[in-house]
């Protein structure tokens, strides 16, 4: 039987706009181009589980302008019976310009992603027991107090922290069963730019620890044990949600009774097709596609 996944997590509507240059200050300037889509890491990681055909439940705030999310998420499996909507807040948004290059730059609004309460969190953990897992990145407010309460009732927490800032190193990690992150993400946790493996063992010697290391592929470790998988080689084209694909599969597998080496190689697997995909949401392949 798999286990339960909850993921308490994020959703933005992505407005992604196509511009021949970044906006100056003071400059008004024309966009060729207007696209919307679904997005935002918790969103992408949970349609990532689904379609991996995980037992994946998903938790969080939207506006009432968000229910394109909501219906997303649906279409996908995942249960949305926890994700609440706010009449009062609009859904969380990024706005994102794309340049003749291919380069970004994004701003991001937290929206109803910001608006998760003690009460929410209280009423969705109680539909969960020990031994389930629980998945949280950093686009939510209230993060230490659902890591300390998920650690009460037995869930395995496993933590991508991203994005990467002050706040993560505020967080009670000592209670993450798994983390799971870059190199990038690694160096700023550690403060070291080399060895961030090892750092990371040394700063958190209970953990289980996933490394992502790009195109060089991905490494396991715990007190015992290191597993590496080397990357898969395709022409890459976006590694928008490359990341959350590799997170979601991971976690679908770990929650089938899986070993780690089975499931760093499915999870590898689903972001090398991942790449080869334009989008986010429409990246993300369908296990039978594997």
């Amino acid at each position: 039987m798999k286990t339960k996944v909850l993921n308490f997590g994020s959703l933005n509507m992505d407005h992604v706009y196509q511009v021949q240059h970044f906006v100056s200050p003071g400059e008004t300037l024309s966009s060729t181009k207007l696209q919307h889509f679904c997005g935002g890491k918790g969103l992408n990681q949970s349609i990532a589980l689904a379609r991996a055909g995980a037992n994946v439940y998903h938790a969080g705030a939207i506006g009432i302008d968000g229910l394109r999310l909501k219906k997303q998420l649906e279409e996908d499996g995942a249960d949305s019976s926890f994700l609440q909507i706010r009449e009062d807040l609009e859904t969380g948004h990024a706005i994102i310009q794309v340049d003749e290059t291919g380069q970004n730059c994004i701003i991001l609004y937290g929206g109803a992603n910001q608006s998760i309460t003690r009460n929410q969190v209280d009423e969705t953990l109680n539909h969960f027991e020990k031994g389930d897992i629980i998945l949280l990145q950093n686009e939510l407010n209230e993060l230490k107090y659902i890591i300390e309460k998920a650690y009460q009732k037995g869930l395995r927490i496993f933590l991508n922290p991203s994005p990467c800032d002050e706040k993560i190193m505020e967080l009670p990690l000592e209670l993450v069963d798994t983390l799971l992150l870059n190199e990038v993400e690694g160096e700023q946790i550690t403060g070291k730019k080399e060895q961030v493996l090892e750092a990371l063992k040394d700063k958190f010697p209970e953990m289980h620890i996933i490394l992502t290391l790009g195109s060089k592929g991905s490494v396991y470790a715990d007190k015992e044990n290191c597993v590496f998988c080397e990357a898969k080689k395709v022409n890459a084209v976006d590694t928008t949600a490359a990341g959350d694909t590799f997170t979601g599969y991971y976690i679908a597998a770990v929650s089938e009774g899986e070993s780690v080496k089975a499931a760093l190689e499915l999870a590898t697997k689903a972001a090398a097709v991942a790449v080869t995909r334009q989008g986010a949401v429409p990246s993300i392949p369908y296990r039978k596609q594997l």
